[in-house]
């Protein structure tokens, strides 16, 4: 597996080794090993899959009180995935990366507790899994506002308006939004 550091220490990229033959392929998608040699002891504990069609834009979620680790890749199509740096005592506080996943192309995001993580579906549909290190709390879900102009994602929109949810579309910016130490 070929891991890469993005412009975000903490936030990696990884991609599989495919093994393939006239059958198909075969891929490891998560060892253990590669997060330990890098320092990173967590253990997961919930696995999450969602289907969303084109134009879908999901987040930018986090827990405070519960940070998740997320491990981020994509069975069928594809989404623009975004990591935003939420902890405060950090250089990159502020900062997000933005990484295209894919059936295709089989990278994955580590996206590290103490980030948020959104995605926007460029394709028909796109399924998405990931591996959280923390469950899922609803009464400490945030969210950050998308088009916040602090953040300045630059979402690969293919209309205007992408489709949210209403609290989505109702999130705080970055400068209300809690934040990790």
């Amino acid at each position: 597996m070929k891991v890469t550091e993005s412009k975000i220490p903490g936030v990696l990229i990884l991609e599989p080794t495919l093994h393939g033959d006239n059958r198909g392929y075969f891929m490891e998608t998560f060892r253990a090993s590669v997060f330990e040699e890098r320092g990173i002891d967590l253990n997961f504990v919930q696995d999450n899959q969602s289907l969303s069609a084109q134009g879908t834009l999901r987040g930018l979620h986090y827990q405070h009180q519960h940070p998740q680790g997320k491990l981020v890749r994509i069975i069928s199509g594809e989404v623009f995935d975004v990591a935003v740096d939420l902890r405060e005592s950090s250089p990159t506080c502020g900062q997000w990366v933005g990484v295209s996943l894919s059936a295709e192309n089989h990278k994955q995001l580590w996206v590290p507790p103490g980030f948020a993580h959104g995605f926007y579906v460029t394709s028909e549909t796109a399924e998405l899994c990931y591996k959280c290190t923390d469950y899922y709390h609803p009464e400490d879900e945030h969210s950050l506002l998308w088009n916040d102009p602090a953040l300045a994602v630059r979402w690969p929109l293919v209309s205007s308006e992408p489709l949210l949810s209403a609290k989505d579309a109702a999130a705080n910016t970055l400068a209300d939004a809690v934040r990790y130490p």
